[in-house]
């Protein structure tokens, strides 16, 4: 289970340019839960995960992750048990190295100038060929020669080949053309409920937002400004969304991208 509780982080305080990010957030997340987040740009989405994955240290509160107080602790000991895929593809693998090298690396086997057991293969391979890429049959082959699309599908892979405690999915599916992130939707769907993974994903689509997982919560300015699961959630359209927004906010929605994603 991951416990927030009353964080806030403002950047460049003191100056002119300071910036409240995050406002007295608090959030609960069970065990299994797989909730969509949405929210303008700004909202302060990407730095809620930010805060999770310890890329700063909050000014205040604490953060939870299995009773245990992970708010002071190093990013890169949290990244051990949370996993993350952001909007870029080209982020969370490295390209020089073979997709069987990227999969080992992850899997915490060996890796680069390492071998890789016969048996950790025939894993790799059981696992890529879930894709439906044929990705199983070209091991060998640079990560940097795939495509967005068959990239950020490795990397969801290599986030839950051992499965972590959460996974944070950052608009993971925002750079890629719209059959392509489909697919990637559908694996994600997949490999969240048949590893039975708690998760978090940022989402531009609204639809999306709805349609999967089992909660959805709005941001606006720091804050969670909306949150909606089980009967009241299945009943909602986006019209229902955006009219929440209206008035959880006090203002309409304007995020073209959102808007034009329905």
């Amino acid at each position: 289970m991951l416990k927030i509780s009353h964080i806030s982080k403002t950047f460049n305080p003191g100056t002119v340019n300071a910036k409240l990010a995050i406002d007295d957030l608090s959030l609960t997340v069970a065990d299994g839960d797989f909730i969509t987040i949405i929210g303008a740009n700004g909202a302060g989405k990407s730095t809620l995960f930010n805060a999770i994955c310890g890329s700063f240290i909050t000014d205040r509160g604490e953060i939870l992750l299995d009773g245990e107080d992970i708010t002071l602790m190093a990013e890169y000991k949290r990244a051990r048990t949370i996993g993350r895929l952001f909007q870029d593809p080209m982020r969370g693998s490295a390209p020089g190295m073979s997709i069987e090298e990227n999969l080992a690396l992850a899997a915490g086997h060996g890796g680069w100038l390492s071998s890789t057991s016969r048996a950790d293969k025939e894993l790799f391979r059981r696992k890529l060929s879930l894709l439906g890429m044929g990705l199983e049959t070209r091991m060998q082959q640079p990560v940097g020669l795939l495509s967005g699309g068959q990239r950020q599908a490795l990397t969801l892979m290599m986030a839950t080949i051992n499965p972590p405690k959460l996974l944070l999915l950052d608009e993971h599916t925002a750079a890629l053309d719209p059959a392509t992130a489909e697919k990637v939707l559908q694996l994600t769907e997949e490999i969240v409920r048949d590893g039975q993974l708690t998760c978090l994903m940022v989402t531009h689509n609204m639809q999306t937002a709805l349609e999967l997982g089992n909660r959805t919560v709005m941001m606006d300015h720091g804050k969670i400004i909306f949150d909606v699961s089980g009967e009241e959630r299945k009943k909602l359209t986006v019209a229902d969304l955006l009219e929440q927004f209206k008035i959880s906010s006090g203002k309409a929605l304007d995020n073209d991208r959102m808007l034009l994603t329905r």
